[in-house]
């Protein structure tokens, strides 16, 4: 059954023994209170997910709550540490360090049929991301990039989904000329798709509300940097992305198109 809208109430989310330590003066400070809200919203947030089940424990909540927070601020973490490390290997090497962030879409085959199951086409969509590179020898170097759906679709027309794309490559970014900089890579990764609406546990990634299917894959692609400021510069890219048993849907290669606005560390 296609699940609805539920109203932007935090409170409307929390089970009833919480709720109740929420509005019990004797439960903590005003602050105690929203920062339990927040951990609330920040697990429970969407327009298609259902409210949890009132009978589940209001203690096991709080602790898929925490878990959530640990993991997002390991996440960050990561994170900066990863930037560190390559600014601080781009100074060491004397050589280049590049970051963007753009957007684009993907494309893909037509949604099949087959033994009356429908199949449906991997396509459509914005698709934001990140990507970043280290070039350590004659312009060749490593590369990496995670590329999700801004928005989140529906699977078979009812299950919300979104898919989440990543690799680490090796890259070769020839220069042409003044203002020009080319890209070519090629590496491996994996097709993250999250199925949303069901409260999962897992020994790594803690409580979610969604399941995942991962599928590796391997991806190559090519860009061509223009740069238009100082050591800025806007990027038109492609990407085919070459996915392993992506049985739920028509094909697993998946063609990404779009670009992206970057800085180049240490020059050009």
């Amino acid at each position: 059954m296609k699940q609805g809208l539920i109203a932007p109430s935090v409170i409307s989310l929390v089970p009833p023994g919480l709720e109740a330590s929420l509005h019990n003066p004797g439960a903590g400070s005003l602050l105690a209170k929203f920062v339990k809200a927040i951990k609330i919203a920040l697990v429970w947030d969407g327009t298609r997910k259902s409210a949890p089940d009132p009978t589940f424990p209001a203690a096991t909540y709080i602790q898929s709550l925490n878990t959530c927070l640990e993991k997002t601020l390991k996440k960050l973490t990561l994170v900066a540490i990863a930037a560190a490390f390559f600014i601080l290997a781009s100074n060491a090497f004397g050589q280049g360090f590049d970051a963007a962030f753009g957007f684009g879409s993907i494309t893909s085959a037509k949604a099949t049929t087959s033994n009356g199951l429908i199949f449906p086409s991997e396509r459509g969509g914005l698709y934001p991301g990140f990507t970043a590179d280290l070039l350590v020898h004659h312009r060749m170097g490593i590369e990496g990039d995670v590329f999700w759906k801004a928005s989140q679709g529906e699977y078979g027309g009812f299950n919300p989904y979104r898919p989440i794309l990543w690799s680490i490559n090796g890259i070769w970014a020839p220069h042409i000329s003044k203002n020009f900089t080319g890209e070519v890579l090629a590496g491996i990764g994996a097709e993250d798709i999250r199925f949303y609406g069901t409260l999962n546990f897992s020994s790594f990634a803690g409580y979610t509300n969604y399941v995942s299917s991962n599928h590796f894959m391997a991806d190559v692609g090519a860009g061509l940097r223009a740069y238009f400021w100082h050591d800025a510069f806007i990027r038109p890219e492609v990407r085919l992305y070459l996915v392993h048993n992506n049985v739920e849907f028509s094909s697993g290669n998946i063609l990404r198109y779009g670009v992206s606005i970057g800085y180049s560390f240490g020059g050009r």
